[in-house]
């Protein structure tokens, strides 16, 4: 009586852990779906298809609705869909989820920023730049620079692209930022510096030949500046940095 007892309790346990063992399964399946489904959404909005994108992310949220991916992602989406409420607050249901989100930060800094909530976004950007395991840190530090340039501080701003640098001397974005900057300071030979940086890393646009023109006019140096304007006249004809070198 005794074993079958003990045979009929070890059953229950067995079959208790079967069910355990498929809600498991259930769980991990609809996590799965969901991030495949943040993964379709991101294409989505790539290709513009913003609908189609909202849809799809609304779903990823019923299969996990505490997957920090598929929050920050929708809030990016309503966000450019002029939505800003419901963007804060998924925003702010991402970073819950998962406050050392990289990706969350710098995407919230950038949303408050435009709301020239100048502090709350520099705390985001810096947050994302300080997870050891961001893989683009300079992403966010350009984006604080470029956010305290727009709020006056041009000191604040210059230290953050130089950081940006110091952890990717070839960051394309930096390297502009900074030549800009040398251009609107007068300090050519900087702009010069940052230029020739950045033509090594992209090829010229409309903007930077532009700025190399400004540049190489003030440094005295004919070949840069005919180089240059060659260049803008061929290859951007129609851009409004060529209709300036016309005038």
């Amino acid at each position: 009586m005794k074993l079958h007892g003990l045979s009929g309790a070890l059953m229950i346990v067995l079959a208790l852990s079967g069910c355990n063992q498929t809600n498991i399964r259930s769980d991990t399946s609809a996590k799965r779906a969901a991030q495949d489904n943040v993964e379709l959404a991101t294409l989505y909005m790539r290709e513009g298809q913003k609908a189609v994108a909202l849809e799809v992310l609304q779903k990823a949220l019923e299969q996990d609705p505490d997957l920090p991916e598929a929050h920050n992602t929708i809030a990016v989406l309503y966000e450019n869909l002029g939505e800003d409420d419901k963007a804060d607050t998924h925003y702010r249901r991402a970073l819950s989820l998962d406050p050392k989100e990289s990706q969350a930060h710098n995407n919230y800094g950038s949303f408050l920023c435009k709301a020239k909530r100048w502090d709350d976004a520099e705390e985001h950007y810096l947050k994302a730049a300080a997870n050891p395991l961001y893989e683009t840190p300079e992403l966010s530090y350009t984006n604080a620079g470029t956010c305290a340039y727009t709020s006056g501080n041009k000191v604040k701003a210059e230290e953050y692209w130089r950081m940006a640098l110091k952890r990717n001397p070839s960051y394309p974005s930096a390297l502009l930022q900074m030549a800009r900057l040398g251009v609107a300071q007068e300090n050519y030979l900087s702009a010069r510096a940052y230029l020739q940086r950045l033509h090594a890393v992209i090829r010229p646009n409309a903007e930077t030949l532009w700025l190399g023109i400004q540049t190489e006019r003030v440094l005295g140096d004919k070949n840069a500046v005919a180089s240059y304007s060659m260049l803008l006249k061929n290859g951007f004809p129609d851009s409004p940095q060529a209709k300036l070198l016309q005038e």
